[in-house]
Order: structure tokens, then sequence, then C-alpha cells
């Protein structure tokens, strides 16, 4: 049988890297940066441009698909995953990268039909690379395949997680006590690259042995959720149960006993979820 889904991700593929291109173009001009919730969480006429950019590509070729965007959600839209075939769109995740010029900026795209993720892909738009991966057919970088370290000892792995601030003084307290207690297994070191579909990326190809986050956002995991699955690795929710897409929350890993381990350690505080109404 012929994969319905395919033309979809040749014409996200193409899309894609329109908006890498789009990205390295900006980045030799004075970018333009605005505040969202705080002075820390930034957007720029970029982001806004290469949403615009790619929410209307898709919808002139597939007009009934329904779509979830960070800068659309950030602007009033609903975040709300229905059956319906779905594009799941961060424009630009990094964009705290993309403002200091910090290399690891990318373009993130998941396809969830009747809510299950049909295919990834994550642009790396500065690195140029360009990570793909589709349901069943495996994980690829610049087309060539792809595939977690299989690293089963905590003690021998590399962890990547974010710090950012949190206005909440206890859920500060919390995320830095988190990383007290992975650091102290202990593992080989933590790193915080600043982009959530990179660092999925990075466990995927077998760079990173762990990647967790509370707090961020399902236009941050869809594109890499598909492409760590394909590279063999596991990703499960913060608590060590099955990974919910709508959580703002995630542990991806190279074996189940490394997930596993550092669920056990997480102190897990209230983030919301993407598809609360109201």
């Amino acid at each position: 049988m012929a994969d319905p889904w395919q033309e979809c991700m040749d014409h996200c593929l193409a899309v894609t890297m329109e908006a890498g291109k789009m990205i390295r173009e900006a980045l030799k001009k004075d970018i333009s940066i605005m505040q969202k919730s705080s002075p820390v969480d930034l957007v720029t006429e970029t982001d806004q441009k290469v949403e615009a950019l790619i929410i209307s590509s898709i919808k002139e070729k597939y007009p009934t698909h329904s779509f979830i965007g960070e800068e659309s959600v950030a602007a009033g839209a609903p975040s709300i995953l229905t059956d319906n075939p779905t594009w799941i769109i961060d424009p630009i995740d990094g964009t705290t990268n993309f403002v200091h010029r910090f290399p690891f900026v990318s373009v993130s795209i998941g396809f969830a039909v009747k809510k299950e993720i049909e295919f990834g892909i994550v642009y790396s738009c500065i690195e140029e690379k360009m990570y793909t991966a589709r349901k069943g057919k495996g994980a690829f970088c610049n087309g060539a395949p792809i595939r977690v370290s299989e690293q089963k000892d905590i003690t021998k792995s590399l962890v990547l997680t974010e710090m950012g601030l949190r206005t909440d003084p206890e859920h500060f307290k919390a995320s830095m006590s988190n990383i007290q207690k992975i650091l102290s297994i202990p593992v080989h070191g933590i790193r915080c690259p600043g982009s959530a579909a990179v660092n999925m990326c990075l466990v995927a190809c077998g760079s990173a042995d762990a990647y967790y986050h509370i707090g961020i956002h399902c236009w941050d995991m869809a594109g890499g959720a598909a492409i760590i699955s394909e590279a063999g690795g596991v990703i499960m929710d913060v608590t060590g149960g099955p990974f919910d897409l709508m959580s703002r929350r995630l542990i991806t890993a190279s074996s189940t006993a490394i997930a596993e381990r550092i669920a056990q350690q997480l102190q897990v505080f209230p983030c919301g979820r993407d598809d609360t109404v109201g």
C-alpha cells in the first residue's frame, strides 16, 4: 500500500528548507526583539514571518488540515489536537539562541493524524542538519540513518536539559534541585543547548544519552518525538508513565533503564497543559 502521507512530508521538507534559509538570512541583519509573557520569553519578527510562510504554504496545498503553531497560539489561536491531520509547528525553536546567534536554532514540524505523529522534521538551520523521521521507516540526518547510543548505564551518560528563569520560586527551586540530583547520580555531565527539538535530535543520533524537560510545549516536542522514536530511543512522561504530547513535559533517552532512572530522580512540579481551554 502506498504511503498516504509521503507527499505531505515531501512538501514539508521543501517548506522547511525555505524557512531555514529565511532564518539564516535574518541572522545577517539586525534582529528585532519583542517579549511575550516575561522579559526572557522572547519573540522576533522572524519567528512570526517564518510561521506565516510555513502555514500559508501548507494551507494552500492542504486547505482542510489543522495547525498548531507557537506564534499563532501566542496570538490567541487554540492549541487543541483533534483526529484531523494536524501540523504542529515551531518556526524558530531556540529563539533566545537566535537572538544571540548561538548556533542551535531549529525549525520543528510534527505531523499528526488521529492524534498519532506520522512524521517529524527538525532542521538545525545554522548547522544545516536536516533531521527527518517517518513512522516505521527510521530516522535520518541529511539522508544518513541515525541511531541512539543505546547506553544503558546512567553513570556513563551525558544528559541534556534546559535552564531558564521560572517566576514561581518553588518551581525554580525544584528545577535547580533536579539538576543537582541528576549530576549527583553521578552522570558524565549536563548540557543545555537551548533548543528542545535539537536536544531530542542529539539523543536520536547518539551525541547525548538523555534529555528531560518540564514546561515546554507540543510544538517543541512533536517533530523530535518522531525522530527519537524512529532512532530506537525511548520517550516517556517525567513520572515514568506514557508520553503525552500535550502534557508539556518529557524524558527521552537511549534506553528505558536511563529514562526510568531519571524519572525516579525528578521532583515534578505543575506546568499546565497545552490543550487546556480557558
